[in-house]
């Protein structure tokens, strides 16, 4: 799921909300089986079920499977508040884990907000919240914002 060049006019909230009523994911998310299903300038939260397929050794979900559920959220957040023609990657991520996933955890929700964006550089933070509604992990983000061109 590339921005398109259809969608590079629109601003990071519309562009997103573009692909959500288009039922667009993107390839991480169709693997790990998380979706986008809250949106608003500044938070989005992603949703999931863990599966088996993402159970480490010991017989719990591995702890990449949150993280990659925080990063997104955490980039999703200062996406939907970016202008037309700004991107933005991650450059740091910082991770605590407060309890395990398991098979009794339930569907998952990963709710990113912006912390404070710049010209250059934007912060989030997000929250991993299980169906019982207990916090199982928190990230915080700083992400660099750079402009991007339309693909044609």
């Amino acid at each position: 799921m590339n921005i398109s060049h259809e969608l590079a006019d629109l601003d990071g909230h519309d562009q997103l909300a573009a692909l959500m009523a288009a039922n667009r994911h993107p390839p991480i998310g169709e693997t790990l089986e998380f979706y986008l299903v809250e949106l608003e300038r500044g938070r989005v939260v992603f949703e999931g079920s863990p599966s088996r397929k993402v159970f480490n050794l010991i017989g719990s979900v591995h702890g990449g499977y949150a993280a990659t559920l925080l990063d997104s959220a955490c980039g999703c957040a200062v996406h939907s508040s970016l202008p037309a023609g700004q991107g933005y990657t991650t450059l740091e991520l910082k991770l605590a884990y407060h309890r395990a996933l398991d098979e009794a955890s339930g569907p998952v929700r990963a709710e990113g907000k912006l912390v404070s964006l710049g010209r250059r550089v934007g912060f989030s933070e997000a929250k991993l919240i299980d169906a019982s509604g207990r916090l199982c992990a928190s990230a915080t983000s700083t992400l660099l914002i750079f402009p991007i061109e339309a693909r044609r």
